[in-house]
């Protein structure tokens, strides 16, 4: 094989392949910040494989923790009640209050009261100014008629059956005469923490 001889143009055309190409960088500085990079990544894998992992509690479990929906009073107590025989353990009067002020002081009576261990409270919202509602009557239940109404004794009711009102209240109704009539609700609390309901 007889060897080429380079002429002055492929000596020209050689310099300027040569000046089009940019020299590799140090070898081994890229080797070590790639491989500075692969350890960095195995690292953070690692340490999300190593966590601890949290497992959703299944819908059934978080159901449990709702507090059931108030319950009509049973009958013996609420014909007790409506006849004005059981003394409230405590009183909460709301007149004047409010609605958001009577709110949170109706959460924090309620709490205390179960707190205490007691079971039946009395809490006052009057009547209303309604020219009707000196002759509103009293009875288990609670008619929500407009003409008989006040603010509070609207609204209270409706706090009640809240989530927050279930988890401390097993349920409520208009009180006797003698105790505000339909301006008053008897509320029955759950038990103390750590007793059965």
């Amino acid at each position: 094989m007889t060897r080429k001889t380079l002429t002055l143009d492929d000596h020209g055309l050689w310099d300027d392949v040569k000046r089009t190409i940019k020299p590799l960088q140090n070898r081994h500085k890229t080797a070590k910040s790639t491989a500075k990079k692969l350890n960095a990544s195995t690292r953070a894998w690692q340490s999300v494989m190593t966590e601890p992992i949290t497992i959703a509690r299944p819908v059934s479990a978080m159901r449990s923790s709702i507090p059931p929906p108030l319950a009509d009073l049973d009958r013996r107590t609420a014909q007790r009640l409506s006849r004005g025989q059981i003394e409230p353990e405590a009183r909460l009067d709301l007149h004047g209050e409010g609605l958001e002020t009577a709110r949170h002081k109706l959460l924090q009576f309620l709490v205390s009261q179960r707190h205490w261990g007691n079971r039946f409270v009395l809490v006052i919202t009057g009547k209303g100014a309604s020219p009707f509602s000196r002759h509103t009557l009293h009875g288990i239940s609670h008619f929500h008629t407009p003409e008989r109404e006040g603010r509070l004794r609207r609204e209270v009711p409706m706090w009640l059956h809240e989530e927050i009102f279930r988890l401390h209240v097993v349920g409520f109704q208009p009180s006797h005469p003698r105790h505000g009539g339909g301006g008053a609700f008897y509320v029955r609390l759950r038990r103390a923490m750590g007793h059965l309901t």
